[in-house]
């Protein structure tokens, strides 16, 4: 179990794409820091003040002029105030609008045509709103005096081509976004299937350990068995489902543990602590077992005498927080096969489901090592 290394966010291309992707579709979780959102309004804002000052040389100048680049930038730089002053605007109005209305979740659950017309009016209303301060600060006075008909002209153009722009591309990353949604669902379902074939190395080993122990230890057999069916009926118990709470993930957990524990006897000692609250948030199923089977199958069963897993489960600053910690070999130690890519693939389902908000951080604990799970309690 290797932690994977973090890569700055401007060198994973990944990430910067669904952070471009949150910001012009506004419509899908926050992807990436605060700022990074006011760095693409800066961007956008720049191309757009590029195809203006270009329009503007083509409608209104004469070629000689074209290659003036002392003109070309005074343009460039009036149409940039402009473009940055409504940005600023559309920006802080999704900024207060959208907690008011119930969050990106709750907007989420309107139907298309409101939410488009949510996502095209507030650039629209932003618009009107800033052209007349941008004009201002662009230091474009004569603009501004215009008189009420030539100034409702262009602002009426203007709202046009924003509720055209804004309209199509608010279209497109909608059906970007449903197709995102159902390679996720298509990701979950062959998870749930895999899911369903359980390992036959943990299988047979556990009715072989039953079958063992019925001749002179019927009433371990019989626990061993009690905790088998716990394990099957949370396990199969998650296939029927897209969410479920933390409880269920806790119960099968503990029920893996639980047959292990009787197969190992003294070498595996477990807690699982909760607090009522994380016990109640839903999540995408198997999300805590993998990192249990990682912290038994990893760090303690190479240890000749075994250890202690710990599994604790809290809501902080609006996360739910899961850490689950051993006292065996500690990360890179391990030698098994397949070490570490049950995290990678934990880490590929957190990015489809919740972007980056959600992390998987995995760090040396002195012995052994911790693996903390992180998920927003709004995804």
């Amino acid at each position: 179990m290797t932690p994977a290394p973090s890569r700055p966010l401007w060198r994973d291309a990944r990430r910067l794409r669904a952070s471009w992707h949150a910001w012009i579709s506004n419509d899908v979780q926050p992807s990436g820091p605060a700022w990074m959102q006011w760095v693409w309004t800066l961007v956008f804002c720049a191309a757009l003040s590029a195809g203006f000052t270009v329009l503007g040389f083509v409608m209104n100048f004469r070629v000689v002029d074209w290659f003036d680049l002392r003109l070309w930038g005074w343009w460039y730089g009036k149409n940039l105030t402009v473009c940055l002053t409504i940005g600023v605007v559309i920006q802080v109005l999704f900024a207060i609008l959208t907690p008011r209305l119930g969050g990106r979740a709750r907007i989420r659950q309107w139907s298309d045509w409101r939410r488009t017309l949510f996502f095209s009016g507030v650039p629209i209303l932003g618009t009107v709103i800033g052209w007349l301060p941008g004009m201002w600060l662009a230091g474009l006075t004569s603009w501004v005096r215009l008189d009420w008909a030539q100034g409702g002209k262009v602002i009426g153009i203007t709202s046009v081509l924003s509720l055209g722009i804004t309209f199509v591309l608010h279209h497109w990353f909608a059906s970007k976004n449903r197709q995102l949604k159902a390679e996720r669902r298509a990701t979950e379902a062959q998870l749930r299937l895999l899911q369903g074939q359980i390992e036959p190395h943990f299988l047979f080993n556990t009715l072989a350990n039953v079958h063992s122990l019925i001749d002179y230890d019927a009433a371990k057999a019989k626990d061993m068995l009690g905790a088998f069916t716990a394990y099957l009926r949370a396990s199969l118990g998650g296939l029927r489902r897209e969410t479920g709470p933390l409880e269920d993930e806790l119960a099968l957990a503990e029920a893996y543990l639980t047959v292990l524990r009787t197969r190992m006897e003294d070498r595996l000692r477990f807690e699982v602590r909760a607090t009522p609250e994380a016990r109640a948030v839903m999540l995408p199923p198997m999300l805590l077992q993998p990192l249990v089977e990682n912290a038994v199958h990893h760090g303690l069963e190479p240890k000749i005498d075994g250890g202690t897993v710990q599994v604790d489960a809290a809501l902080r600053a609006g996360f739910l927080v899961v850490e689950v910690r051993d006292d065996g070999v500690g990360p890179g130690a391990s030698r098994r096969a397949g070490n570490g890519i049950a995290l990678s693939n934990l880490r590929e389902r957190l990015m489809t489901h919740y972007g980056d908000r959600a992390s998987l951080d995995l760090v040396a604990a002195e012995p052994g090592c911790l693996v903390t799970l992180r998920v927003p309690l709004d995804g």
